[in-house]
């Protein structure tokens, strides 16, 4: 490795953008020394405790001619900074990986953007500073960043609905993807002396109960992260959720384990077409942020 090498490595992420330019450069526009703090890491002994990140990006941009002095016409470097607001937003990550390549593909939706250049450091991680850098370009991105799976029917089945007839109504009846939730074990769980022990162990018992009621029929499948929801809905494949870890990844998410409030919150993440609520009635001023429903459909009774 020589010298130059070592620079362009170690040193201002512009350096590198410099290096890549090739012999036609774009213009650049960048964000330098962008600090937030965050939850964010694999480790258990990083849940519940906010770490600062430092954010470096450099964004390779078309030329626009005159664009008038006109903000709208130009990437501003407030789209920076929202893209990292976004990344950060829609769910508690691990990586730094993740969060990389979702702030990356945010901005590259921006119709001047044509090449990113991002860096993302730990600052509170030991004694030196943990980071990842990456390079990524409009092609490599191509267009999965707008592909929106379709919106689903979230049901929440209480009561005796698991497992019996009702079940092989909703999974008969066409009308979109569906996604089940259960409205929690049949059997005790463990009393736990702290409340977030508690929560951990509710939510556990949720994908255990889960898990029993996808055994009842071979068309269920058990989704416990965002990804494999999308992948389902995308497919058109009936799921059940599980849903101890998109709950305790989720950014302002529900506090407790209740399956209804559970259930309405991942309703409103989905962008679902209604909550359907089988073998339960909601409570007095219960509220959800789509429609909701109760019992069977009409016509599959």
């Amino acid at each position: 490795m020589t010298s130059d090498d070592l620079r362009t490595a170690f040193g201002p992420l512009t350096d590198r953008a410099e290096a890549m330019a090739g012999p036609d450069p774009l213009d650049r526009i960048s964000l330098r020394d962008h600090l937030v703090e965050v939850e964010i890491g694999a480790f258990q002994v990083e849940r519940g405790i906010r770490q600062r990140l430092r954010f470096d990006i450099v964004v390779e941009v078309h030329p626009l001619g005159d664009a008038g002095d006109d903000v709208d016409r130009i990437l501003s470097y407030d789209k920076l900074a929202e893209a990292v607001a976004a990344g950060l937003a829609a769910e508690r990550l691990n990586l730094l990986e993740t969060l990389a390549e979702r702030v990356a593909a945010r901005i590259l939706r921006e119709p001047q953007a044509e090449r990113v250049f991002l860096r993302i450091e730990k600052l509170d991680r030991g004694p030196g500073d943990l980071g990842v850098e990456v390079v990524r370009s409009r092609r490599e991105v191509g267009e999965a960043a707008s592909d929106h799976p379709p919106r689903p029917r979230v049901v929440l089945l209480g009561g005796a609905a698991p497992g019996g007839p009702d079940l092989s109504i909703l999974l008969d009846r066409p009308g979109g993807p569906l996604v089940l939730c259960v409205d929690g074990p049949d059997t005790a769980t463990p009393v736990a002396g702290t409340e977030p022990a508690q929560r951990h162990i509710d939510l556990l018992a949720l994908d255990q109960a889960a898990w029993a009621l996808a055994s009842r029929d071979a068309r269920l499948l058990v989704v416990g992260t965002r990804t494999e929801l999308d992948w389902a809905l995308r497919q058109g494949l009936p799921s059940v959720w599980a849903p101890s870890k998109m709950v305790l990844d989720a950014v302002g998410g529900p506090e407790g384990a209740d399956p209804l409030a559970l259930a309405a919150w991942l309703a409103g993440v989905l962008g679902a077409t209604e909550l359907r609520l089988i073998g339960r009635e909601p409570p007095d001023g219960f509220t959800a942020p789509v429609p909701v429903a109760t019992g069977l459909p009409k016509g599959t009774a």
